[in-house]
């Protein structure tokens, strides 16, 4: 498959260049996959031989978030997209022993509002298998407290893991991930559910927080977004990505932050230094995945950018229409977007969590204390 080179260069002193390129997309309704390279390394991650196609595009939307691996079926597990109050959000569990990746849509008992979600080792878990649970974002709705939500999808069992802070309701969780050492779970809550009138008025900031599930200790670790969504570990695990989506309240803002803020992790418990990392061009960065080089993934207004991790811009996945999150595959990522799903095969980059979750290419995983 060709890639587009975009010259930078170019872009500095013209406008229109970028209105003037000739889109992937046939139309807005008919919207199509291709490669965009923003710099001479972008190569390098996704390789010369990688290949990108749309495998599903659906009445409805049935990939929108989290993305998580199940060894046991050799299945990814998307959430779909909020429509209304009348049925819970489904989970759409795509397989992967086929080139084709079938798909049926499932619920899981007691996960109303599913959104991001994370693969999971409960305390004392065996950390050389591959994790055996997954934790899912619940929003929560208007009679149900958002909290954190474990799943067992090979016995259709879920367990509440944490339901409020100190008493006091989230607003509407979104996005979670379980540090590798201590087992901690970081996650984000926004406003989300409020803006699509499934949830209450908010009554807390809109902060990032660290859970112990071992200890039951909670804590807020940053505070000072418009609406903190996705999140992410660097490989060394020295530094948290967090994205902040300001830009979209109940309608486009586009003066307030689409945003990748990168912080230093202390201690593996706290969070310092906050800088800017990144800033996506279109839309909002949602749902971020880093790969073992280094270089930061968001699901943004087009497709995905890849960051290198200095922040450049290295290129794009690009599919003409938001994309809210991804999830790597060995040799390959999968983009959702809502009612589409592509992948681009292929591709040199690694996921961070891969070899972890697919037990393929790394030693495993063995817990510290925490």
């Amino acid at each position: 498959m060709s890639i587009l080179n975009i010259s930078m260069l170019a872009a500095a002193t013209d406008a229109s260049y970028f209105a003037s390129l000739s889109s992937a997309s046939a139309s807005p309704s008919s919207p199509a996959i291709s490669l965009r390279s923003y710099h001479a390394d972008f190569y390098s991650v996704i390789g010369h031989d990688a290949k990108a196609r749309k495998v599903w595009d659906l009445s409805w939307e049935a990939f929108h978030e989290a993305g998580i691996y199940n060894r046991k079926d050799n299945s990814l597990y998307i959430t779909s997209n909020y429509k209304n109050l009348e049925d819970n959000i489904n989970i759409t569990v795509v397989g992967l022993d086929s080139d084709d990746y079938p798909y049926y849509s499932t619920q899981f008992p007691g996960l109303a509002m599913a959104n991001g979600g994370t693969t999971y080792y409960p305390p004392g878990s065996d950390r050389s298998q591959t994790p055996p649970m997954q934790v899912y974002c619940d929003e929560g709705d208007l009679e149900n407290d958002s909290r954190l939500l474990a799943v067992d999808p090979s016995t259709n069992t879920s367990i509440p893991l944490l339901t409020s802070f100190l008493g006091r309701n989230f607003s509407s969780l979104n996005d979670v991930r379980q540090h590798p050492e201590t087992g901690h779970l970081w996650f984000t809550d926004a406003d989300y559910g409020y803006f699509q009138h499934f949830r209450p008025k908010p009554t807390q900031p809109k902060q990032v927080y660290r859970f112990e599930p071992s200890t039951g200790i909670v804590q807020a670790v940053a505070d000072g977004f418009v609406q903190p969504n996705g999140l992410e570990f660097s490989p060394d695990l020295t530094t948290l990505y967090i994205s902040d989506t300001g830009g979209q309240q109940f309608g486009p803002v586009a003066t307030l932050p689409s945003t990748i803020y990168a912080y230093d992790i202390v201690n593996k418990r706290r969070l310092a230094n906050r800088r800017t990392f990144a800033y996506a061009d279109t839309g909002f960065p949602d749902g971020l995945h880093c790969d073992t080089r280094g270089n930061v993934w968001a699901a943004c207004g087009d497709g995905l950018h890849i960051w290198n991790p200095d922040g450049i811009l290295l290129g794009k996945v690009f599919v003409g229409e938001m994309s809210n999150n991804f999830a790597f595959a060995p040799g390959k990522v999968f983009v959702f977007s809502n009612s589409r799903l592509w992948v681009v095969e292929n591709i040199s980059a690694q996921g961070r969590e891969v070899c972890r979750d697919f037990g393929v290419g790394c030693c495993p995983e063995t817990e510290s204390s925490g």
